[in-house]
């Protein structure tokens, strides 16, 4: 099933290109040429990254506005900053506006709970990427709830975990479609810093929604497959509810 006036397309990583409401929202742009960055340090591997290139290279971003779920260089790089600085109309969290402006943005909008952008209400939501003193050390983070008025509502998750947080976010917005950053992005030591298989699961658990599961195969610390990931979900018997799209494509929600 569709979702009227909901759009989402996957751009590489946690990139999204999102149309909701009639509104166009840019999340996360990691534009780098494959290669271009070192690997992230005290993984499992060192290949550089990113793994893979865009998947066009003429690929229209353009939108009405750039969200930033937070500044790990996977989620804005570089030469995202290269080619989006400027006066593009930036919602993000609180912690992150003095690097924003500093890297040439001009037009920052803090979400602290909740901004209107034109029909669009755009929440803040909690997120830990990580667990234990490992997600303090990661950083702020955030989720974000995207509803238009009169119209649909998606949930990015954004770099997190499962925990009570995104259970309590569910619940509480009962969005129509589930946005999650897989990967199980993890170092040498410690547990996964991004959703496992297993989290995944527990998100279709818990959302009367479909699940669109991103952040994978792309960077050198994230061990979890597409193929893995969709054999997991399928096992457990949540396979028709979540999509695992490529690089480009556009889930059908």
């Amino acid at each position: 099933m569709t979702t009227r006036g909901l759009s989402i397309r996957l751009i590489r990583h946690a990139t999204l290109l999102l149309e909701v409401g009639g509104t166009t929202v840019l999340v996360d742009p990691m534009l780098s040429d494959a290669g271009a960055n070192p690997p992230i340090p005290n993984s499992p591997n060192d290949r550089r990254n990113p793994l893979v290139d865009l998947p066009d290279a003429d690929l229209d971003l353009s939108a009405d506005a750039l969200l930033v779920t937070h500044l790990h260089r996977d989620h804005l790089d570089d030469a995202a900053k290269d080619r989006l600085a400027g006066d593009v109309h930036v919602l993000c969290q609180p912690e992150d506006v003095d690097e924003l402006t500093e890297a040439g943005f001009t037009d920052i909008h803090t979400v602290d709970d909740a901004r209107v952008l034109g029909d669009l209400e755009v929440i803040r939501t909690p997120a830990r990427h990580g667990h234990g003193d490992l997600a303090e050390r990661m950083g702020p983070v955030s989720g974000f709830v995207l509803r238009a008025e009169g119209g649909p509502s998606v949930y990015l998750a954004g770099d997190t975990v499962w925990y009570e947080g995104v259970r309590e976010t569910l619940e509480r917005y009962d969005p129509d479609v589930v946005v999650v950053n897989a990967g199980a992005a993890q170092f040498v030591e410690g547990d996964p810093i991004t959703m496992t298989a297993e989290d995944v699961i527990a998100v279709c658990e818990h959302a009367d929604a479909p699940v669109v599961a991103v952040h994978m195969e792309a960077i050198n610390h994230c061990p979890l497959s597409r193929a893995d990931l969709r054999a997991a979900v399928d096992e457990a018997g949540v396979g028709e509810q979540v999509s695992v799209p490529a690089d480009g494509e556009r889930p059908d929600v």
